[in-house]
């Protein structure tokens, strides 16, 4: 498990409005995917793929505030979602939300941990 974190989500109201505020105060590229009621997030350079080009940034994605997401949400990578699940709830921690399919990029899921943070986890496809 790389326990890395590799993605954020910052829930809103208004999505016009906080893509324009994000892009304008911090020069973040935001492309809107509409079918998928999500926008996604570059903090930084990319390679052609939409990946990004230098190491140590992090990219993440923005969303309409529903339950769960209706803070922002830090994303941590793991080897196995479910392995991982159960690992969180052993110590303390709670499912919020199991493996969800995320096309053919790989799985998310959201869990709380013992402070009651809710975070999320991710699993890349195996290629």
């Amino acid at each position: 498990m790389s326990g890395k974190v590799v993605h954020f989500e910052i829930p809103f109201d208004d999505g016009d409005r906080a893509r324009k505020f994000y892009s304008e105060a911090f020069g973040w590229t935001i492309n809107e995917i509409p079918e998928l009621h999500y926008s996604i997030v570059q903090t930084g350079p990319t390679e052609e793929s939409g990946f990004p080009s230098d190491v140590g940034y992090i990219g993440g994605g923005m969303l309409k505030r529903e339950s769960p997401t209706d803070r922002p949400v830090i994303t941590i990578d793991v080897d196995d979602i479910d392995e991982a699940l159960k690992k969180i709830e052993e110590l303390g921690g709670m499912a919020v939300l199991g493996r969800q399919d995320v096309g053919d990029m790989g799985w998310a899921a959201y869990f709380k941990d013992v402070e009651g943070n809710l975070m999320g986890l991710w699993q890349a496809r195996q290629s």
